[in-house]
């Protein structure tokens, strides 16, 4: 039989409602997911069409509360272009209509509306904006978006800016770090170890080595692969100076090693179509067979300044990324992330084959969280910053972080920072940068003269911004 892990959150008589309503997001981005969405204070500048599809995106999944920041009334022009505002509301507040509509649409969600603008916020409350996990920000003229911006930046909120023009359009983040830890990655290869097993890993393979000549037919076809990747590749470093099959001619002689195994009806020289578990084997050994290394996008997070030279005050990405970094030079290895592949395998032996790498990436997260406890601890701050399922997630998606360093707004406008990806977009004819340039040209345009720019405008000013 296959043995599968469970697909995803099961129904039951017991499941909450909210459990059902959400289903195929957590199903996504799982509970955590969930509840950094629920946990998130969200302000939106301007309620226009845009602004509204992308609130109902996040009211809808759940967001915790949203501000609509917006000194406009509804106008003729605001009713026809966005089905969020009723045009017997016309002449009343645009953010005031928008946010009631709204918050029809899941009442779970908390919202609230400030009739005033970015400029008159900021005169009177300077940090207004320093309680929100996300600013966005639709069609605020520039000399306001930069001042706005500058503030965000020097706080380290997120903000993301958008742009439309008929059928054009952007969305550009501004943030100083975004720490992807779960990337969902196209192909994930199973992290076996089986070159260097540890004991107790080590100990369960050869047990079932020892017991594939006397098995019955049943029980041979259904061993784990991974049991027979071990007794091939043992089989192969006593006979090649400990060395394991690196290059194709090596890995192609492998799997013929493999094949002889299979179990052969007597008088028949056929293999077996039974054996399903040594094709899955071969299949296995391109992706399994191979020296455990530390890719080198975790090893750039894991040697970066932020995590070597870890400070007193440090987010918790940094804190498990420096934790991560000192199990690294202890083992040698990055933690086994635990999870087992499926495999034709009967479920008594899958269940402990899993159970065993299981175990072991428990153990190798506990010691990285004791590790960040007691680090907080002698720090005066609280355990709190780091929970033990955030280690856990980081160590099982360790060969997979990424981490995206961000330029400010200020940086791009006025060229006193770097933007690769635009720089090498505007060299690149198939790539949709320069509509970007040409939206922020209008922008600047319209900020310098009050006025919509004719094409021949519009075309010098990006001339002048390249």
């Amino acid at each position: 039989m296959t043995s599968t892990p469970s697909p995803g959150i099961p129904h039951s008589p017991l499941q909450s409602e909210k459990s059902r309503r959400y289903d195929r997001q957590l199903r996504l981005w799982g509970d955590h997911g969930q509840n950094a969405l629920e946990y998130a204070s969200i302000c939106m500048i301007n309620a226009s069409a845009i602004g509204t599809e992308i609130l109902k995106s996040l009211v809808l999944p759940g967001v915790g509360s949203f501000t609509i920041l917006d000194q406009h009334k509804l106008t003729a022009e605001d009713a026809g272009n966005n089905f969020f505002l009723d045009p017997e509301c016309i002449g009343q507040s645009r953010g005031e209509v928008a946010m009631r509509l709204l918050l029809e649409l899941n009442h779970e969600v908390r919202g609230d509306c400030v009739q005033q603008s970015v400029e008159q916020v900021l005169e009177m409350k300077r940090d207004f904006f320093s309680s929100f996990s996300l600013v966005v920000c639709c069609g605020l003229p520039e000399r306001s978006l930069l001042n706005l911006a500058k503030i965000l930046w020097t706080e380290n909120i997120p903000l993301v800016t958008v742009k439309t023009a008929g059928f054009l359009g952007y969305m550009r983040l501004q943030v100083r770090e975004h720490f992807i830890v779960e990337t969902h990655p196209d192909s994930r290869t199973p992290d076996l170890r089986l070159e260097n097993p540890w004991p107790e890993l080590e100990t369960w393979l050869q047990n079932q080595v020892d017991k594939l000549e006397s098995m019955t037919r049943q029980e041979h076809s259904h061993t784990p692969y991974p049991v027979l990747l071990y007794r091939y590749l043992n089989e192969w470093r006593a006979e090649h100076n400990n060395d394991i099959p690196q290059n194709y001619k090596e890995k192609t002689q492998f799997k013929e090693n493999i094949r002889k195994g299979l179990l052969r009806r007597e008088g028949n020289e056929e293999f077996e179509e039974d054996e399903e578990n040594f094709e899955e084997a071969c299949k296995a050994v391109n992706t399994v067979i191979k020296l455990s290394s530390i890719p080198s996008n975790t090893m750039t997070i894991l040697q970066d300044p932020c995590a070597s030279n870890l400070h007193s005050g440090a987010e918790s990405f940094w804190l498990i990324a420096h934790a991560v970094g000192r199990f690294v030079d202890l083992e040698n290895r990055l933690p086994v992330e635990g999870l087992l592949p499926d495999m034709f395998s009967d479920s008594a032996r899958y269940v402990e084959l899993h159970n065993i790498y299981r175990e072991r990436a428990n153990q190798d997260a506990e010691s990285i969280y004791k590790y960040i406890v007691q680090f907080l601890e002698s720090n005066n701050r609280s355990r709190d910053v780091v929970s033990e399922a955030d280690v856990r997630r980081f160590c099982r998606e360790s060969r997979y972080l990424r981490l995206e360093r961000g330029c400010s707004l200020e940086a791009e406008y006025t060229g006193g920072g770097s933007s690769t990806s635009l720089q090498n977009g505007l060299e690149d004819p198939d790539s949709d940068a320069l509509y970007y340039l040409v939206l922020r040209a209008v922008d600047r345009y319209i900020s310098e003269y009050g006025s919509n720019p004719d094409l021949y405008n519009c075309t010098g000013i990006v001339q002048v911004h390249k």
